[in-house]
C-alpha cells in the first residue's frame, strides 16, 4: 500500500443508504480495495480515515500519545459548518470523552467508581420488573413493535433508576438520545435537550443527594465540577441507552431470522449471555466511532497519516476482519476479544459493559419466558435500519405471538 496522500477520487463516501442496509459487505469491499485503513469522506465531504483492520484498531486505541482523543486537534475545523449533523459527538466539551492523560484517568475513574456502587443484583431485578410491565402492556394483543414498546424503553428506565430520576422523564430522553445519534438536522437540538435534562438532574442532586450515580459523582474525591458531572452523565446516558437498546433489538432480530442463533438464544447450545456476546461480534450496536486524531505525522498500515487527521474507529469492520479475529464461522461465544466496547484507556470503563449486559440479558430472558412463540410479522428483508453511521439498530421490529392473558390487565 502506497504511503502517498489519497486523491479526492480515491476517498470513499462514508454516508448514505448503503451503510444502513448492508454495512458488513461494504466494509469487506472497502478493506479489499483499500486495505485496513480507508480514506473516506464524511457527510459534507470532510476527509477522514476509517480504520477497518482489527490489529490497526487495536494499535490506534492502544497508543494515546500518538492517536489522541481531544477533537480540537482536528485539522478540518475551518471547513465544518455550524449545522453539521455529526457535530454533537465531535465538538469538544468538558466531558470525559475528550480528556487525555491524567485528567482522563481522573474522570473515567470517577465514572467507574460511581457505576461500581450500583447493586447489580438489584438492577437485574429492576430490569425484570420493567420488562414484565412492558410485556403486560401488549401481551394480550398478540402483536407488538418491540423497538418502541420494549427495547428502546428498558435501558433508559434502568438508567433512570441508577440516576435517581423520575421515570416520567424517560420517554422524551429516549427520543432525544436516539435522534442525537442519527445523521440529520435534528441531531444538535436533541443533544442540547439531553444536556439540559442532565443539568436539571445535577441541580436536583445538590438539593437532594441519594444513593445514585449522579450523587456519587458529585461527592467523589476527584472533586468534579458541576459542568463536568453534567457532561459525564450525558456520556453515560448516551452510551447506556442507544447501544444497549440496539443490542437487545439486534439479538431479538437474529433470534427471529436465524435458526442457528435462535437455538443459541433459547438454550439449545448456550446461555443468553453467550448469545449476546455473539451479537457483539456479528452485529455490534456501535458500528463506528469518531475516535482519534493524529498528534504528529505517522504511518498506519502503510498510509501516511498527517498531524490532525481524524481516524474513525471501524469497530464492526474490525470484528469482522478475517486477518485479525476469528472467522465469522467460528465459535465466538466464549471469545470476548471483540472491539465492541473499544479498547485502551478510552474504552468503555469497567463495569459499564457488565451493567449493559445485565440490562440486555434480563430483558431478553423475560421476553422469551413470557412470549416463547415470537415471530416477525413482516418479511425480514423489509426491516429498516436507523440512518446512522455510528449505531446499528432497527427503526421498528414488528412481531406477532399467541395472545397471553395478563392478570389485572
Amino acid at each position: 500500500m502506497t504511503a502517498d496522500a489519497p486523491s479526492a477520487e480515491e476517498r470513499v463516501p462514508f454516508h448514505g443508504a448503503l451503510f444502513e442496509q448492508d454495512p458488513s459487505a461494504l466494509y469487506a469491499e472497502m478493506r479489499r480495495l483499500h486495505g485496513p485503513v480507508v480514506p473516506v469522506l464524511l457527510d459534507g465531504d470532510l476527509p477522514a480515515w476509517l480504520v477497518t483492520g482489527y490489529r490497526e484498531v487495536h494499535q490506534v486505541t492502544g497508543d494515546d500519545e500518538l492517536f489522541a482523543r481531544d477533537t480540537r486537534r482536528w485539522n478540518q475545523w475551518e471547513h465544518v459548518p455550524e449545522d453539521w449533523p455529526l457535530l454533537p459527538y465531535v465538538m469538544h466539551n468538558p466531558s470525559v470523552m475528550f480528556t487525555e492523560g491524567d485528567e482522563h484517568r481522573r474522570r473515567a475513574g470517577a465514572i467507574g467508581d460511581a457505576l461500581s456502587s450500583v447493586d447489580q443484583f438489584d438492577l437485574r431485578l429492576h430490569c425484570e420488573r420493567i420488562a414484565d410491565r412492558l410485556v403486560d402492556g401488549f401481551a394480550g394483543s398478540g402483536e407488538a413493535e418491540l423497538m418502541a414498546q420494549f427495547a428502546q424503553q428498558i435501558p433508559l428506565l434502568a438508567v433512570a433508576k441508577m440516576f435517581g430520576m423520575s421515570e416520567a422523564e424517560a420517554p422524551q430522553l429516549v427520543r432525544d438520545v436516539a435522534i442525537s445519534l442519527d445523521v440529520g438536522p435534528d441531531a444538535i437540538p436533541a443533544y442540547m435537550r439531553v444536556q439540559e435534562s442532565m443539568g436539571r438532574l445535577v441541580a436536583e442532586k445538590h438539593r437532594n443527594p441519594g444513593s445514585d450515580v449522579p450523587s456519587h459523582l458529585l461527592s467523589h474525591p476527584s472533586g468534579l465540577a458541576d459542568e463536568e458531572v453534567v457532561q459525564d452523565l450525558l456520556v453515560v446516558t448516551a452510551a447506556a441507552q442507544q447501544p444497549t437498546a440496539n443490542w437487545i433489538g439486534n439479538s431479538i432480530r437474529l433470534m427471529l431470522t436465524d435458526d442457528r442463533f435462535s437455538m443459541t438464544l433459547t438454550g439449545g447450545r448456550g446461555s443468553v449471555g453467550q448469545a449476546l456476546n455473539e451479537v457483539l461480534w456479528h452485529d455490534t450496536p456501535t458500528q463506528n466511532f469518531i475516535g482519534r486524531f493524529a498528534v504528529r505525522d505517522t504511518l498506519l498500515a502503510g498510509r501516511r497519516i498527517r498531524a490532525g487527521d481524524m481516524l474513525v474507529l471501524g469497530l464492526a469492520a474490525a470484528n469482522a476482519d478475517p486477518h485479525g479475529s476469528l472467522s465469522l464461522d467460528s465459535d465466538l461465544m466464549g471469545n470476548r476479544a471483540h472491539m465492541s466496547f473499544g479498547h485502551g484507556e478510552h474504552g468503555c470503563p469497567f463495569p459499564a459493559p457488565e451493567v449493559a449486559e445485565i440490562i440486555a440479558g434480563a430483558t431478553i430472558e423475560v421476553l422469551l419466558d413470557r412470549l416463547p412463540d415470537l415471530a416477525l410479522s413482516v418479511p425480514a428483508e423489509s426491516l429498516v435500519w436507523r440512518p446512522s453511521l455510528w449505531m446499528r439498530g432497527l427503526e421498528a421490529l414488528p412481531v406477532a405471538f399467541t395472545p397471553a392473558y395478563v392478570s389485572g390487565v
